[in-house]
């Protein structure tokens, strides 16, 4: 009945899409009576006379997006379909919500030896565009540290996109939620906290002397929309020159609903790749739902479908310096991507377990912290004290949300390495130098479930390998085209799929950039180009997960898509929820 229930929710959904195919499928949902925020694309710049028409049918104009050539609006409802035959607009999509998705991390990466060389992300900034990122100890200049004193905050800019409505405290850059900091940490804390004499632990970011900005898009229970990631990356640009930022780390995300053509989130990270920022998205924690047969294929979240960004999948580091017995994160979702087919995951880092910076106002009764307090680090954990009491620095989290800063953290140390780089260069170069050594296969079991998940070390799993910071700085090749993620097509006659990329791109170009060199051979068909080599998911006993992927247009289906555009809808899809169990929880 399920299934009939979805099949006759995809056929309204075509129905719709036939009619007015400017609207976003997920708009169908939502009552023709309801004021809603929607997002309008415009073909060109939105004019005084754009903004009249919504004005006319009762619309109110909350805010330009430039980037993306649209607007925010509020309207009812019923009134986008005639609207979506004007020619001027491009695509109406709703204002969607969307959440928050290193003493053994940083070492199996290489980052010690970095540190060495004197790479540590100087004259770098990196955006976080999350939660908000606290002042803490370990985020400033660390050069006082032999005095007893704090340095200078390398937060050198700090602003707030969140609409009053949003949160009571929406003007506050401050992190309440416990996310942004923690994810900022990874790309740059100090470990002024956890060095000198009587620590027996140090936990250091990736690039320890990045400057960070600060954007702060998510509220204290870790929701936030489109509009203001939008927003959020517009302003990014537009500081770009000022406050050197080369790298934004986007460790959030939403259901994918339709092309990344059309998706606004989409065009809005490439319009930051192309003014020359490397964007860093994390894959998403979806990699253990299997609603439609996938066993976790098909689930990359937006905007990491987007084939410019570098989108980050989660390893386990096994509580080790060495990375031989790490092994991927069951939850760490899985592509092709829904809808355009785009082969993700680009890379995997360490997201599993992650010790990073910790926030908490000692009033606060929201965010990680609280909701968490099991995860909070104990001090004897990393000082030499016989008190196993929690501490007030340090925090476990796990996801693909702690993987996503580490690769932002290794696109800082290069660029500081090589100011010249373009983002397709990095990337390029942090996908070919990755470590392509994997076990064919390896299992998980959930502890609080007792369900055990296998993996398989495929290229929509792990994608170009695991990241390895050492051997990317040692690495002096400049990539001669663009970086996009290929794309994978399905060819019925052979029963395989293959990788596709346009002429522009550095895939394939030459010997040095082939597909072998790039991904490695054990991803690939056995003496063939294909990365797919039957009718069926791999380690699936039945076709419907790959007729899920491959014969429709989204993995999501109606299971996904939200009810309206209000915060309450979006905790409540299952995303959100499982984002966060998982982003807390992961595998022990």
């Amino acid at each position: 009945m399920r299934h009939v229930i979805a099949a006759i929710g995809l056929l309204q959904a075509a129905s719709i899409a036939l009619a007015f195919p400017k609207l976003a499928p997920d708009l169908k949902k939502i009552r023709p009576e309801a004021e809603i925020d929607v997002i309008v694309q415009y073909t060109k710049p939105p004019s005084e006379q754009n903004h009249e028409k919504f004005r006319n049918r009762g619309g109110i104009l909350k805010s330009n997006l430039g980037i993306v050539r649209g607007s925010l609006y509020k309207i009812r409802r019923g009134h986008l379909e005639d609207l979506g035959t004007d020619p001027d607009i491009a695509y109406i999509s709703p204002n969607r919500g969307l959440k928050a998705f290193l003493d053994y991390a940083a070492p199996a990466l290489g980052v010690p030896l970095s540190l060495q060389y004197g790479w540590d992300g100087n004259g770098v900034g990196v955006a976080v565009i999350d939660s908000g990122v606290a002042d803490h100890r370990d985020l400033r200049d660390s050069s006082g540290k032999d005095l007893g004193e704090l340095g200078k905050s390398r937060i050198v800019y700090g602003e707030s996109l969140l609409a009053p409505k949003d949160d009571t405290n929406a003007s506050s850059v401050n992190d309440e939620f416990g996310h942004g900091t923690h994810v900022a940490g990874i790309v740059a804390g100090s470990a002024w906290s956890s060095s000198g004499t009587g620590y027996k632990a140090t936990f250091r970011g990736m690039a320890p002397r990045a400057q960070l900005v600060n954007l702060r898009v998510l509220a204290a229970d870790g929701a936030g929309y489109d509009s203001d990631v939008i927003r959020a990356i517009q302003r990014a640009i537009q500081l770009k020159d000022t406050y050197h930022i080369r790298v934004m780390n986007l460790s959030l995300g939403r259901p994918v609903y339709e092309s990344f053509k059309l998706d606004p989130l989409c065009q809005a990270v490439e319009a930051a790749w192309k003014a020359g920022i490397v964007v860093v998205v994390a894959a998403g924690n979806n990699g253990r739902n299997n609603t439609w047969g996938t066993d976790g294929y098909g689930m990359i979240s937006s905007p990491g479908n987007d084939p410019l960004v570098i989108t980050v999948g989660a390893m386990k580091t096994a509580g080790t310096t060495s990375r031989a017995d790490d092994r991927i994160a069951s939850y760490s979702s899985k592509g092709p991507t829904s809808v355009d087919h785009v082969a993700k995951p680009d890379l995997v880092a360490p997201g599993n377990r992650i010790i990073s910076l910790l926030y908490k106002a000692s009033n606060q009764r929201v965010g990680l912290a609280y909701d968490y307090p099991g995860n909070v680090v104990p001090y004897s954990y990393y000082v030499s004290t016989t008190d196993n009491g929690p501490g007030n620095t340090y925090f476990w989290l796990s996801g693909t949300s702690m993987a996503a800063p580490m690769v932002s953290g290794a696109a800082a140390l290069l660029l500081q390495k090589d100011p010249g780089l373009t983002p397709d260069q990095v990337k390029a170069r942090l996908m070919k130098t990755a470590t392509k050594t994997f076990p064919a296969i390896s299992s998980a079991t959930d502890p609080i479930s007792g369900q055990t998940y296998v993996s398989q070390y495929d290229i929509f799993t792990v994608g170009a390998g695991y990241l390895d910071v050492w051997a990317a700085l040692n690495n002096s090749e400049k990539s001669p085209g663009t970086a996009a993620s290929p794309l994978a097509w399905y060819d019925a006659k052979s029963g395989q799929v293959y990788l596709s990329f346009g002429s522009s791109a550095v895939w394939g170009g030459s010997t040095a950039w082939s597909l072998s060199a790039v991904w490695g051979t054990s991803v690939f068909v056995t003496g063939t180009s294909a990365v797919w080599g039957d009718s069926a998911v791999w380690g699936a006993n039945s076709t419907q997960g790959f007729s899920a992927i491959w014969g429709g247009s989204a993995v999501w289906g109606d299971s996904a898509v939200w009810g309206d555009s209000t915060r309450d809808s979006a905790a409540a899809s299952g995303f959100g929820s499982e984002g966060r169990k998982v982003a807390i929880h992961g595998e022990n």
